[in-house]
C-alpha cells in the first residue's frame, strides 16, 4: 500500500461552519467564489474540491490511505474551545463522509493549553495521529507546553504531524509584502524553529514518538553541521523518528540534499493536496518510494499499556 501523509479537503461540511462564522477564519463568497480570510495574511480564493474526484485519483495513484488535515494556517487551534471545536468537527465530519483512502489527522484546542483527553477522544474516533501548528513548538518550553498532548500520542503510539501555522498563543500579526511572502518568509523560518525545539527538548521528553514534518522541515537538518559546530546535539539529523514530508519541493535537488541528510527512510510522501497536485496527477519515482515509506511510518502500533 503507499500512502500520502498531507493532504487538505475543503469539504461542504468545513466550509458551511467557516462561512458561519463572522471573524477570520472564515470563508464568504466574492462573484461566486469563497474566499478564505485567515487572520495575518492576504485573502484567498479556495480551489475547487471534488471529494469523489480526489477519491479516485488517490485510487488512480496506487494510493491507500490519504491522511487529511485541517490545515493550521487556518489559526483554529488558536481560537477559545466553544469556536474552536465546531470547526474541528466539522473536519472530522467531512473526512468521515469522504470514506476510504481518507482519514484524518486530528486537531484539539490550544488556546488556554491542551488536553490529553482531547487526544485519546479523537484517536478513538479514528485520527491518525495529531496535528500541531508549528507556532505550537516554536521554542523548547512551547514543546514542553505541548507535553500533556504529545504523552498521551506517545502511549498510543499515534504520530506528531508539525504543519506550519502560527503559535495559538499569540495573536497572528500580518506581515507587508506580496502573496508569496509568507510561504516563504514566514512557514520556512517557523518549520526550522519547531524542527530545532524539537531535537533541543522533544526527544529528550518523548524518545518513541514519532515526528512528520511538513514540507521537509523547511530543510532545517541540512543545516546539521552548523548546529553541531555551535554545540548542538551530534546526529540529531540521522533520528530514526523524524520523517520528512517531500510537499512543496518536487522531484528535485531539495529532496536529494534531504535524502542524503536524514537517510532515504526518513523522507515520505506528502502532496499537499489541493494546494500543489503533481502536474500530471501520478507519482514519480521517487514520490512512490516516500509514499511506501509514508505507508509503513502510518501502520498501527500497539499501544504502549506502562
Amino acid at each position: 500500500m503507499l500512502a500520502d501523509v498531507h493532504q487538505h479537503l475543503w469539504a461542504e461540511e468545513l466550509i458551511e461552519a467557516l462561512a458561519a462564522r463572522t471573524d477570520p477564519p472564515r470563508v464568504r463568497r466574492v462573484d461566486g467564489a469563497w474566499m478564505l480570510e485567515v487572520p495575518g495574511e492576504a485573502s484567498s480564493t479556495l480551489p475547487r474540491d471534488d471529494v469523489h474526484e480526489r477519491g479516485a485519483e488517490a485510487r488512480r495513484s496506487g494510493l491507500g490511505l490519504v491522511c487529511v488535515a485541517l490545515s493550521s494556517l487556518l489559526g483554529v487551534e488558536g481560537l477559545p474551545r466553544e469556536e474552536a471545536e465546531p470547526l474541528i468537527e466539522a473536519h472530522e465530519r467531512g473526512v468521515r463522509a469522504a470514506g476510504g483512502p481518507f482519514r484524518h489527522w486530528a486537531a484539539v484546542p490550544l488556546a488556554h493549553g491542551g488536553d490529553g483527553a482531547d487526544v485519546d477522544a479523537t484517536l478513538d474516533r479514528g485520527a491518525v495521529g495529531l496535528c500541531l501548528p508549528a507556532g505550537a513548538l516554536a521554542g523548547p518550553g512551547s514543546v514542553e507546553r505541548c507535553g500533556p498532548l504529545l504523552e498521551r500520542l506517545e502511549r498510543r503510539r499515534a504520530p506528531l504531524f508539525v504543519h506550519p501555522g502560527p503559535s495559538p498563543w499569540q495573536p497572528a500579526l500580518p506581515e507587508a509584502g506580496p502573496r508569496w511572502w509568507p510561504a516563504l518568509a514566514g512557514y520556512v523560518p517557523a518549520m526550522h524553529r519547531a524542527w530545532h525545539a524539537w531535537i533541543a527538548a522533544g526527544r529528550r521528553n518523548h524518545p518513541r514518538l514519532r515526528v512528520v514534518f511538513a514540507l521537509l522541515a523547511g530543510l532545517a537538518p541540512l543545516h546539521a553541521a552548523r548546529l553541531e559546530a555551535r554545540g548542538g546535539p551530534a546526529g540529531a539529523a540521522r533520528d530514526p523518528g523524524l520523517f520528512y514530508d517531500t510537499s512543496s519541493y518536487g522531484e528535485a535537488a531539495p529532496i536529494d540534499a534531504m535524502r542524503g541528510q536524514v537517510g532515504a527512510a526518513q523522507l515520505v510522501y506528502g502532496s499537499d493536496r489541493p494546494v500543489a497536485p503533481p502536474p500530471d496527477g501520478r507519482l514519480g519515482v521517487q514520490a512512490a518510494i516516500a509514499a511506501r515509506n509514508a505507508s509503513e511510518l502510518m501502520a498501527p502500533l500497539p499501544a504502549v499499556t506502562a
